[in-house]
């Protein structure tokens, strides 16, 4: 295993969705709109070797197209005429995210492969390729290497790179990518400090028990 894929997806959601679990009656199911992944060297360097990001055209349950809620749009700056324009279907999205993970594990800030699977496929009835098997959960690599769990709990994706005084190009939370590529430089810079090790993005991952 010569990289890792670090990986967020942005997924449907209406004002106060969250704190309803996407259960009201006009909450729409939380698939996928947008996904961005960076492929990180394990070899020594441990240099961003690519990036990869896609629009997606969601369909709901009926088969009909996904109108975006402007909280939506307003949180992640992906407005309609963008999807309509540029957004392929989710298999092909999947697919095409397949061939760039290569053999890498996959990793994100939590669990997204649940609403990037999951719900995604389910919804637009087909069934995912990559096995669940595939994944891991960064926030368990940044316990291991010793950020405290209250702080990998309150800490976003999007605000990772911030939290380890990363400086790098300005970054927009909520945009897959640029979460992600927070993400991924975090762990670059773990690796590079010898806070991690390549060995530890096998899956899978054994978690340090924290302390405190």
């Amino acid at each position: 295993m010569t990289h890792a894929i670090i990986f967020d997806c942005e997924f449907l959601t209406a004002t106060g969705a969250m704190n309803r679990i996407w259960g009201g009656p006009l909450d729409p199911d939380p698939s996928v709109a947008q996904i961005g992944a960076v492929k990180l060297s394990l070899d020594p360097g441990h240099e961003i070797l690519d990036t990869f990001q896609v629009l997606i055209a969601s369909r709901d349950r009926h088969g009909r197209k996904a109108v975006l809620d402007p909280f939506f749009t307003e949180l992640t700056g992906i407005d309609q005429a963008s999807v309509d324009r540029d957004g392929i279907g989710m298999a092909e999205a999947h697919d095409l995210f397949d061939k760039f993970a290569g053999d890498g594990t996959l990793w994100s800030w939590g669990k997204d492969e649940l609403n990037l699977f999951a719900i995604s496929c389910y919804v637009e009835g087909f069934a995912p390729k990559m096995p669940i098997q595939r994944f891991g959960n960064a926030s368990g690599l940044l316990l291991n290497a010793g950020m405290p769990r209250e702080d990998v709990a309150s800490t976003t994706s999007g605000r990772l790179a911030d939290y380890f005084n990363i400086e790098s190009a300005p970054r927009r939370q909520h945009d897959a990518l640029d979460d992600a590529m927070s993400v991924a430089l975090t762990l670059q810079l773990l690796l590079r400090t010898g806070r991690l090790w390549p060995l530890e993005f096998q899956l899978p991952l054994t978690v340090k028990t924290p302390s405190g």
